[in-house]
Order: C-alpha cells, then sequence, then structure tokens
C-alpha cells in the first residue's frame, strides 16, 4: 500500500473510532478488507467504480462468503463517502456500488441435552478448569457474546442479585440474568480458582494463565475443546449464544424478552430463532407423530 493511502486508512480508521463510535471488531474487518483493496491502487485517480467492482469480483471468484461480501461492499462504501468529505477524491464514486444481502441460514444450535453434557462434564479441579467451567455456564446462561464476555470486569459482577452488565456493540450497555448452576461456577471461580491465576491490579473478570484478560480466541478454543471432549460437534461461543435463544424460545420465552437479552437493536434479528425453534418442532414431529408420513 502506497503511504498516501496508509495515511488515509489509519485517518478514516480514527474517524469510525471517535466519530463513527464503532466496535473493535467493526474496525479490525474494515480495515483488512479497505488494505486488501487500496494495496491494489497506485494513486487516487485508480479508486473508481470499477476497480471496486473488480475487487469484488475477484472475492466472489475466489469464494467468499455472502456475509463477506456484504461487509467489504459496505466497507468501500463508507470509505469512499468518508474519502470525499474530506476532500481525498471529488466525487462520492462508491455510493453506486450495489450491496449484496447476505444469505439467512439457520444457525446451528446444540440441544438442550447437548447443552446439559458440555456444562456436565468438565471436572472443577484446577484454577484453569474453574475458570471455563465458569465461562461456560455463563455463556449459556446469558447468551452474550463472546466480546463481551472478555469484556466483563469484577464490578459488573452482581453474585447476589444474579446479573451481570455487558457492554455491547455500539457501547450500549444491559444487564443479563444468570441462573443458580453459572453462580456455583462463578462462586467457585472468584474464590478459588481467580486468586491463583489473576495479577494483583487486574480488573477482568476471566484471566488468562499469566494473569490478564482472556481474549476472545483463548475463550473459542475452550468451547470447541471442551464441546470436542463432551463427545459433540466442534462449537462455538456464538453457537453457544444460538443455542440459548432457541432454548428459551422452546421454553415459551417471549421474542422480545430473547431480544432484549441478547441486546439486538432489531427483533428482526432475534426472529431468525422462531425459524430455528419451529425446524426442531418439525423435525420432533417426524420423528415421534404416527402420522407423520
Amino acid at each position: 500500500m502506497t503511504p498516501a493511502f496508509s495515511v488515509a486508512l489509519d485517518d478514516y480508521c480514527q474517524h469510525l473510532d471517535y466519530v463513527g463510535a464503532r466496535s473493535a471488531a467493526t474496525i479490525k474487518g474494515y480495515r483488512s478488507d479497505l488494505s486488501s483493496y487500496l494495496c491494489r491502487l497506485r494513486t487516487w485517480s485508480d479508486f473508481t467504480l470499477s476497480t471496486m467492482r473488480m475487487w469484488l469480483a475477484e472475492a466472489l471468484d475466489r469464494g467468499l462468503s455472502r456475509a463477506s461480501m456484504a461487509r467489504r461492499t459496505a466497507a468501500v462504501r463508507s470509505f469512499s463517502t468518508w474519502a470525499y468529505k474530506t476532500g481525498y477524491i471529488p466525487a462520492d464514486v462508491g455510493h453506486k456500488l450495489h450491496t449484496p444481502k447476505p444469505g439467512r441460514h439457520l444457525p446451528t444450535v446444540a440441544s438442550a441435552s447437548e447443552a446439559e453434557g458440555l456444562l456436565g462434564a468438565l471436572p472443577a479441579d484446577t484454577p484453569v478448569n474453574l475458570r471455563d467451567k465458569a465461562m461456560l455456564e455463563l455463556l449459556y446462561a446469558s447468551g452474550m457474546r463472546v466480546a463481551e464476555l472478555c469484556g466483563l470486569e469484577m464490578a459488573d459482577l452482581d453474585l447476589g442479585a444474579g446479573t451481570a452488565t455487558v457492554t455491547g456493540k455500539g457501547n450500549k450497555q444491559r444487564v443479563v440474568p444468570f441462573g443458580a448452576p453459572a453462580r456455583r461456577a462463578l462462586s467457585e471461580w472468584l474464590e478459588q480458582g481467580r486468586p491463583e491465576l489473576a495479577l494483583p491490579q487486574e480488573r477482568a473478570l476471566f484471566v488468562g494463565v499469566r494473569g490478564k484478560r482472556i481474549d476472545q480466541r483463548q475463550v473459542r478454543r475452550v468451547v470447541e475443546t471442551l464441546s470436542l471432549e463432551a463427545g459433540l460437534a466442534p462449537l462455538s461461543p456464538h453457537e453457544i449464544r444460538h443455542s440459548t435463544a432457541t432454548h428459551m424460545l422452546d421454553g415459551g420465552a417471549d421474542l422480545r424478552e430473547v431480544q432484549e437479552l441478547l441486546g439486538h437493536s432489531s427483533l428482526q434479528t432475534t426472529q431468525i430463532y422462531t425459524h430455528v425453534s419451529t425446524a426442531r418442532l418439525h423435525e420432533a414431529f417426524r420423528q415421534a407423530h404416527p402420522r407423520a408420513e
């Protein structure tokens, strides 16, 4: 990438952070996408609708998912608007770029029995195991995102009330409840596990073996490893979130209650879980009802 584009990309990412209040994950994704595009260009005169379309077409040929294509398009459209407003280019050429709709697919969920097997399989015999059990219990109980879990601090937890204050997308805070199993696992982690691992001044609720705040990749590895050890297909923290939402709907929860728990800004996002719940109902009907066929 040329120095001119490198400076512009840094300025744009600062704009996303300080003005747009975008999440760190969004900024990281946009930076990666835009770096891929800007590395193809020599000067601002190469920043055209044609080069954008060629860049997207090549990604499509490589098999990039529709969701990734949509994010790439959104990134370059947003950058084009910003570059025009800040005087880098004479016209907002990116606004004509068509944004493909991401494909909608039913999320992968574990069954309630599989979730119970996963949560019950981990022995609480070491500080790390106590941490992992507490993380899994809290993820499943609350449906929080992995970034929200990693961002939790000690002050965000209210064991007495059985709640945690999480900071979600757009720095929006919400209070999520958790039940007795998660409370027990968290109490054991705080009393027996965390003091053995955490550095003295560390405020994070969950820490790694070096005593500092645990990162998202480590949590993903933990969840995948433990699900495999429990005899399940490899699960991700996001699939545990999907499972929480689906199981709540299966149990009779209201859609808006699930929306509030998950921190969705739009009810349409939450509605995907009604399709999952219905699909599971149809599958149970086909397997159990004598007149299903």
